[in-house]
């Protein structure tokens, strides 16, 4: 069992996670700071969604440690080079974990979204995330980038930078 607890100042917040089973703690998980928007948009969800959002924005922090976050479109989305790399949001049935470039990742846990490059995993339950498939694929989505940022420049053209 997992439970969440914030520090916050007047720009972040600091999520700790205390981990314990039976009532005796395991141990404390820092992810790093959390954008106070990013902080709000996870606390505006319906609380078993609220759970999904933090987890998942948790374990992008970790796997991205120096990537711009912000919301973007209504939703926290990760930047590298102010290119969008990675993102969640919460659907009617369903959060989305959203990759831009996620198709090119040869990966059978992700499916397609949309007709560019992007590619979901989609969770109903906190149970449902698998941190190690998470963490494999925000290395990926490092390594592997197509350039949404001049999307409109190159007219609907995607191009590969990495």
């Amino acid at each position: 069992v997992r439970s969440c607890f914030s520090l916050s100042c007047s720009t972040c917040v600091l999520p700790i996670y205390l981990e314990y089973t039976n009532r005796k703690w395991i141990r404390m998980v820092y992810y790093g700071y959390m954008n106070k928007d990013i902080q709000t948009y996870n606390d505006t969800q319906a609380p078993d969604r609220q759970g999904i959002c933090e987890v998942l924005a948790s374990e992008i922090y970790t796997g991205l440690p120096d990537a711009e976050n912000k919301i973007w479109h209504g939703a926290p989305v990760w930047f590298i080079d102010g290119n969008p790399v990675v993102g969640y949001d919460v659907l009617k049935d369903s959060t989305r974990l959203l990759f831009w470039s996620g198709q090119s990742f040869d990966e059978p846990g992700l499916a397609k979204e949309g007709s560019f490059k992007a590619a979901e995993k989609r969770y109903t339950s906190v149970d449902q995330i698998n941190s190690k498939d998470v963490q494999r694929w925000l290395k990926k989505a490092e390594a592997i980038q197509w350039d949404y940022k001049n999307i409109v420049k190159r007219k609907g053209v995607l191009e590969r930078i990495k």
